[in-house]
Formats: structure tokens, C-alpha cells, sequence
């Protein structure tokens, strides 16, 4: 049968028995599926995440705002903590040995009534310059601490007492108090100092006067029997400040060497 039909003419044969003979190439490729299964859908999406992995990388590797707030806030607390401990720490021994200076920032600025001062170096000279002077001018000299407070989340106040006994002998032993205020940054570095609300307790020095010197030197008091000291009688407090001021002044050429003072 096979042999008759192949050998009857194309016309003869039926529209329905007509086929053309596929490459064999054709004949065995399996056919495309018109949609992919879901088991092809996860095998192409992890094809594609292997193909590009710097993409969920980048995902993983960058934490959200939320965390990096937490931990920004809690390195400002522990800086915080650390200034709060270096501080009492180190301002009682003031005129004993230098300053830890890692709580502060480089570009940090230091105030006071009459001067500012702005960078670390000119902030270690600022105690450099008083430990230097403050032992040739006085005898005994000290800093107590009397207060360390919070007004507000990123400041400190530091409440003061500067006490002294003077090398020269027409002085008595004196005394003042301060404020130190220093504001810390987000990350809980110190970048200001400011020292304010100075209240002068130097003992007055009084003698008896005679009712005509008092009419001929003072005007009407409401404490006549007595004269206060002069303002030279706390000469070396004044000199110990202008000391210090003139050292930052002339950084330049009087710079500080293990305790020693050098001209370049």
C-alpha cells in the first residue's frame, strides 16, 4: 500500500493526505511553551539576581534611616558620658597636669569676658600657659569643682571655684568663682567653652582712718570706719591673666616643651 501511494501522481491524491516532510532539526526541538510555568517564573528570577548580585547587595548593605539615627544617638550619649566623667576628672587638677583634649573637637573656641580664642592648639596652650605662670606667680593655686549640671541635652555647666596664695607678700590669699559652659556637637564633641558669671570673693584688706580722712579721702559710705585695699593689692591674679593672654597672643614665637618655655 505504502509502495502505491508513493507511486500515484500528487493530483490523484486527497487535499487531507497532503503533508510536507519537516527537517529533522525542526522535528525534534521541543516547542516553546506560550507561558512559563511558576517553577520556571523562581528558576529565571534567581538566574537573574546571579546574574546581577550588586543590585541586592546594594539592598543589604545600606541600613535604614531609622537604624543610623539610633546609632548616631547612641554614640552622642556616649561621648556625652565621657566628657561629663573627663572633665570632673581634670579640672581639679588644672595646675597639675595636662588636660585630656579627646573630648573636644580641633576647631574648638574658647571664650571669655574680653577674648576668644578658636583651635585646639591655642585651647592647650590657653592651660598650658596657666599650669606655667600659675606656679611662678602663686605659691599654692587650685581649682575646685562645686557643680556639674544639664540645662539642656547638648550643653554642660560647670560651676567653679579658683583659689590662691599669691608669692608676694602684700597680698593675701584670694579667690573667684565661674561658669564654664561648653556646648557638644551631634556626635557629643565639645566645640565651644565659654567661661561667664565671674563672682570676685578676694578678702579686703582694711585699715583704721581717722574721721578726717575720711572726709577728705572718701565721699559718704554706708561703712565709714574703714578704707578697702587698693585694686594692686591682687596684682598677681591680674598678672596671671595677662600673662596667659599674652602667651596666646605670641604663640608664635614662646612655645611650650615639656614644661619648658622656648623662643623660636
Amino acid at each position: 500500500m505504502a509502495f502505491l501511494l508513493h507511486n500515484l501522481p500528487a493530483s490523484l491524491l486527497p487535499h487531507s493526505t497532503k503533508f510536507k516532510e519537516k527537517p529533522l532539526h525542526q522535528t525534534l526541538s521541543p516547542s516553546k511553551p506560550s507561558s512559563l510555568s511558576p517553577l520556571s517564573s523562581v528558576l529565571s528570577s534567581s538566574l537573574t539576581t546571579l546574574q546581577n548580585p550588586t543590585s541586592q547587595v546594594a539592598q543589604v548593605d545600606t541600613p535604614p534611616p531609622a537604624q543610623d539615627e539610633s546609632h548616631q544617638k547612641h554614640d552622642f550619649f556616649l561621648n556625652l558620658g565621657l566628657a561629663v566623667r573627663t572633665l570632673r576628672e581634670d579640672l581639679p587638677l588644672l595646675f597639675i597636669k595636662d588636660l585630656n583634649f579627646d573630648i573636644y573637637r580641633d576647631d574648638i573656641t574658647f571664650m571669655d569676658p574680653l577674648n576668644t580664642f578658636i583651635g585646639i592648639e591655642k585651647y592647650k596652650l590657653i592651660f598650658w600657659a596657666l599650669r606655667f605662670h600659675g606656679k611662678m606667680l602663686f605659691r599654692e593655686i587650685a581649682l575646685d569643682v562645686y557643680r556639674i549640671w544639664q540645662p539642656s541635652e547638648n550643653e554642660i555647666l560647670i560651676r567653679w571655684n579658683l583659689r590662691g596664695i599669691p608669692r608676694v607678700p602684700w597680698e593675701s590669699k584670694g579667690e573667684f568663682q565661674g561658669t564654664s559652659r561648653y556646648k557638644l556637637d551631634r556626635n557629643g564633641k565639645i566645640y565651644e567653652h565659654k567661661v561667664d558669671n565671674l563672682a570676685f570673693n578676694f578678702p579686703r584688706t582694711v585699715k583704721p582712718v581717722s574721721v578726717f580722712d575720711l572726709i577728705i579721702a572718701c565721699p559718704a559710705s554706708p561703712n565709714p570706719t574703714f578704707l578697702t585695699a587698693p585694686v594692686d593689692a591682687y596684682s598677681s591674679w591680674i598678672e596671671l591673666y595677662r600673662v596667659v593672654r599674652e602667651t596666646l597672643h605670641h604663640e608664635e614665637t614662646l612655645l611650650p616643651q615639656d614644661g619648658l618655655a622656648t623662643c623660636s
